[in-house]
C-alpha cells in the first residue's frame, strides 16, 4: 500500500501536477476543506500534508497524526499551522517562500499606482455619475518620480517591491530590524531605524512582513495616525498585519488618502464586517478610496504551478528519505 499525501484545501482535482511528481510513490488525495473540522478523520494516516490558506491546522489535528513527516504550507506565510505543536510531534513544517514573489510585488505596485494616479477613484465615481467628467475630481495628484515609497519588511517580496518602486524613480525607504547591515547598500535604498521614522515621511507604505506576534496589527490606529494625510497604505502580506477597521476609520476621517488590501484577517469576510459594509456602500466616505482584493496578489498561472510543483517536490523528498527544504519550525 502506498503512503498517502493529503492536500487539505484550495486545490481540487484533477491533480495532474501532484500526480506527475508523486504518483509513483504515493496516493494523493484532495479534501477541498474550508475548515479544520472538514479534515478530521481524513488526515490521520497521511505521510505528508500540503496546506494552502483556506484553513488552519492546530494542535488538535497535529496530535492526531500518526505517520506524518512533513506539513508543507504551499505559500509564503505559515501562521495557519501550529509550528510548535508540529515540532513537539517531530513533524517538519516547511513553506514555499519563492513561488509568487514577482506577482505579489507587481500587485503591490499596481495597487499603489491605481491609488496614487487616481485611477480607482475616478473610475468608481464616474461609473456612478458622481462629480464632473474632468481631472479635477482627483486633485491633487503628484508625479510618481521623487515620491517616497516605504517598505515594511525587505524579504523576497519586499525587496522585489522596493526594486520596482526604485525603477519608477521613487525614493525607497525600508524598516526591517532583522536584515543585516548592508542590505540598503546592496539594493540602493535607505534604512529607517524605527517604524515611526518610515511612516512620517513615506508617501506610500507597503506591508511585506510575515504575521507574527510582533507584527500583528503593526499598522493600527496609532501607527496609521503617524502617516501623512496624503499617503497611501498597501497590504499584500497577511491580513493580521493591518487592522482593517482602523484603515476604514482613517480613510473616513481623511487621515490617509487611500488604501489597498489584498488580505484580510477573516477570509472570506463576513457580510456584516464593518470593512465590507464600508467598501460596498457608495455613500461611505471610505468607499471610493479603498481597494479590496480576495487574497489574489500571489496569483498567476505560472505562480500557481510553482506553488504546487515546489510543494509536491518537497513531499517527494521526504518520501524518499531526504531532508525537506525551507523548514520553518
Amino acid at each position: 500500500m502506498k503512503p498517502q499525501v493529503v492536500i487539505t484545501d484550495f486545490i481540487n482535482p484533477p491533480l495532474d501536477i501532484e500526480q506527475r511528481i508523486l504518483g509513483d510513490l504515493a496516493d494523493v488525495v484532495a479534501l477541498n476543506a474550508f475548515s479544520e473540522e472538514d479534515i478530521l478523520d481524513k488526515v490521520e494516516n497521511a505521510e505528508a500534508i500540503m496546506l494552502y490558506h483556506f484553513i488552519s491546522i492546530s494542535r488538535r489535528t497535529i496530535e492526531r497524526l500518526k505517520n506524518c513527516k512533513l506539513i508543507v504550507r504551499c505559500g509564503v506565510g505559515f501562521d495557519n499551522v501550529d509550528r510548535l505543536a508540529a515540532r513537539e510531534k517531530g513533524i517538519a513544517v516547511a513553506n514555499v517562500p519563492d513561488y509568487g514573489s514577482e506577482e505579489v510585488a507587481d500587485s503591490a505596485i499596481g495597487m499603489y499606482l491605481s491609488l496614487a494616479r487616481g485611477i480607482h477613484y475616478a473610475n468608481h465615481r464616474l461609473q456612478r455619475k458622481q462629480g464632473p467628467w474632468i481631472y479635477e475630481q482627483v486633485r491633487p495628484l503628484h508625479r510618481i518620480r521623487g515620491r517616497v515609497f516605504g517598505v515594511i519588511g525587505v524579504g523576497r517580496i519586499g525587496t522585489a517591491a522596493a526594486l520596482r518602486a526604485k525603477a519608477l524613480g521613487m525614493r525607497v525607504l525600508f524598516y526591517d530590524p532583522y536584515v543585516p547591515d548592508g542590505r540598503d547598500k546592496a539594493l540602493g535604498i535607505e534604512r529607517c531605524e524605527t517604524l515611526e521614522e518610515l511612516l512620517a515621511v513615506s508617501d506610500a507604505v507597503s506591508v511585506h512582513c510575515p504575521r507574527t506576534e510582533e507584527t500583528q496589527h503593526i499598522m493600527n490606529a496609532q501607527t496609521i495616525g503617524l502617516m501623512k494625510e496624503s499617503a497611501f497604505l498597501i497590504n499584500t502580506a497577511r491580513g493580521g498585519c493591518v487592522d482593517a477597521n482602523a484603515v476604514v476609520e482613517a480613510l473616513a476621517a481623511n487621515k490617509i488618502r487611500g488604501a489597498a488590501l489584498d488580505v484580510l484577517e477573516v477570509e472570506p469576510p463576513l457580510d456584516d464586517d464593518p470593512v465590507m459594509q464600508a467598501w460596498r456602500n457608495p455613500e461611505h466616505p471610505a468607499h471610493d478610496r479603498l481597494i479590496i482584493n480576495p487574497h489574489s496578489a500571489f496569483y498567476s498561472e505560472e505562480g500557481l504551478d510553482d506553488m504546487r510543483i515546489k510543494g509536491s517536490e518537497n513531499c517527494r523528498r521526504v518520501l524518499e528519505g531526504k531532508p525537506p527544504r525551507n523548514v520553518v519550525n
